[in-house]
């Protein structure tokens, strides 16, 4: 007998060491029930490989037949906890979700068990998204912690780049299945991706296979079919052939922003991998709060949330009433999602801040500015903000649309807003001041090579085109200090709010009306055009020197904190020009009318 065994001699061999492995061995009849192969192909294969010393005459597998398993021995086992789970709101805004307790067992604890239960010892774990909330795992079960730094702004395929080289007979993980049964084993003959038959139409994605079973494509919207669902298991030489592959393909952005079942089916005629197929019910993933609801009916009274107690008690309600979650926003600055009450018509959103924007957002600030917003009706949506926390529900706007830079009459109804704030001349504690901003940004990007050969040139004309805005000395009042067209929601019936108040502060009131046109691409004349209905048809020539100066400023600060996200892998595409253009057309006019001369400031 060759080396390599086939799958059925590996099925017999395997089955004898999982199953049979006591003094007193194991019947033909036994083998067939377990492997689903006939008593005369059972006898045969056993015949051969007892002739061939890998059985004994009981069908116990001897030394020699754990010597022909060993290629197939399992090495070690990766599993991925990176992501944010953010189809999981709002239970994953609070911990990954590979650390929920389902029916007892924390999910990646069990799962843990099961791989050491089949003799896996060797297990790593690659994290990202709240980190240290796994770091216990390494203590507690002897494994080894990977930390994807990437895992934000890219997919899971950059978690698999931080461990190509423990990658060779391999079980590749997610952390947030759970398995009713124990998947795993000490041998696996070849490659394969876990699938599982799912009636009518799913999310996932469904496996075609050929005759012999290895996947030969994927459906993206499968209907009655096996989708994949669970696991994976690399052999060696799968292993170093997808590690290959990905390190080639990796520096495309398709590639890191896809997930790795993407990579894998643009690789299939390279990448030889099989289906194997789980009965229903032993693997599960819940994408939902609601099919978590379903199979742990702990979930439906007291899923241990922090924000389902927030709503419940700001609302009077009972959290099995929470129902129908939507994320429409997941990002490191907040989390939010829109949710229904069982009985109301009434939708509301629940605003969740993200980890260390206490560093740079003030809560109290935000609660003081949305209780002036409320007062002054600029912002109908509030309902509640808890100023030390920062988290904030609000009523959800029915087919609301953002202000249309196009349309006048919406136009005209923003500016009236924001000189109704500003008229008020109210204060709060906390400063923004956008030039201090601006060179906080300047000097994280100090030292970065920039595709803008005048950048050093324009950042100087900024700072003196600033200073002569400061000699108007203009008083700062409370700005929303974020104001441009995603941020003015105008319902069904043309009513405008103006929401999203987390920068507001003190700054000057050009600094709204800078950020509002600098993030239009109007020309200079519809500029204009919007600064003297700001002002009024009297304003002076300096006010209009002013204000168009600071149209420069706002350009130019969300042109270099453009040029940060860039530099930490965050492409702002057509953003990125408009704001530079933005700058230098608006700060060469603005020189121009405080008599200063040319786009530089020279005289």
């Amino acid at each position: 007998m060759g080396a390599k065994l086939s799958k059925k001699e590996f099925d017999i061999l395997n089955c004898s060491f999982s199953l049979f492995s006591d003094e007193k061995g194991c019947s033909q009849r036994d083998l067939s029930c377990i492997t689903g192969f006939s008593l005369g192909t059972v006898n045969t294969l056993v015949n051969k490989l007892f002739k061939a010393g890998f059985l004994s005459s009981e069908n116990r597998i001897t030394d020699k037949g754990l010597l022909a398993l060993e290629p197939y021995k399992v090495k070690n086992a990766i599993i991925m906890a990176a992501g944010m789970s953010s189809r999981f709101a709002p239970l994953s805004y609070e911990k990954p979700k590979g650390l929920f307790t389902v029916k007892g067992d924390i999910i990646i604890e069990r799962q843990i068990r099961q791989l050491k239960e089949a003799g896996i010892d060797s297990i790593c774990i690659v994290v990202g998204y709240m980190q240290e909330k796994f770091f216990y795992l390494e203590d507690k079960f002897g494994v080894d912690i990977v930390v994807n730094e990437d895992f934000y702004r890219y997919n899971n395929p950059s978690s698999l780049m931080r461990v190509l080289n423990r990658l060779s007979n391999t079980y590749i993980c997610s952390s947030d299945d759970y398995f009713t049964e124990n998947v795993f084993e000490r041998y696996v003959y070849d490659s394969y991706y876990a699938s599982s038959f799912q009636n009518g139409i799913s999310d996932e994605w469904g496996i075609i296979t050929n005759a012999k079973g290895r996947i030969v494509a994927i459906d993206h919207k499968p209907k009655d079919m096996h989708i994949m669902l669970g696991h994976a298991y690399f052999s060696d030489a799968f292993s170093k052939k997808f590690s290959k592959l990905l390190k080639e393909q990796y520096d495309s952005d398709k590639v890191r922003k896809e997930l790795w079942e993407g990579f894998l089916e643009s690789n299939l005629k390279e990448l030889e991998i099989y289906e194997r197929r789980y009965a229903d019910g032993i693997i599960n993933e819940f994408d939902s709060l609601d099919e978590l609801r379903a199979f742990d009916d702990r979930y439906v009274n007291d899923s241990g949330s922090v924000i389902f107690e927030n709503i419940s008690k700001t609302l009077g309600i009972e959290e099995r009433d929470i129902i129908g979650i939507k994320v429409i926003k997941n990002g490191l600055t907040n989390l939010s999602f829109v949710f229904s009450v069982r009985g109301r018509k009434e939708r509301y959103v629940y605003r969740h801040p993200g980890a260390g924007t206490e560093k740079y957002i003030s809560r109290r600030s935000e609660a003081f500015s949305e209780s002036v917003a409320k007062k002054l009706n600029l912002d109908s949506t509030i309902i509640y903000i808890e100023p030390n926390e920062g988290w904030k529900i609000s009523s959800f706007i029915e087919d609301a649309h953002v202000l249309d830079y196009g349309n006048d009459a919406e136009v005209d109804c923003a500016i009236a807003m924001l000189r109704k704030l500003h008229d008020q001349k109210l204060k709060s504690d906390f400063d923004f001041d956008i030039r201090a901003k601006t060179e906080e940004f300047e000097s994280m990007i100090s030292g970065i090579k920039t595709s803008f050969e005048d950048y050093s040139a324009l950042s100087k004309s900024m700072k003196r085109l600033y200073e002569l805005t400061r000699k108007d000395a203009v008083e700062p009042v409370l700005c929303h200090c974020d104001s441009y067209s995603p941020n003015f929601l105008v319902d069904a019936s043309g009513n405008m709010s103006l929401i999203d108040w987390e920068y507001s502060g003190n700054d000057d009131p050009a600094s709204d009306l800078g950020t509002f046109i600098a993030c239009s691409d109007w020309t200079a004349e519809r500029a204009e055009k919007c600064i003297r209905s700001y002002l009024g048809e009297n304003a002076s020539e300096r006010e209009m020197a002013h204000f168009t100066a600071y149209v420069a400023i706002a350009s130019y600060y969300w042109f270099v904190w453009a040029l940060y996200q860039e530099s930490i892998g965050n492409l702002m595409g057509e953003w990125l020009y408009l704001w530079y253009t933005n700058t230098k057309t608006y700060m060469k006019k603005g020189f121009e009318l405080y008599g200063q001369g040319g786009c530089d400031g020279r005289e």
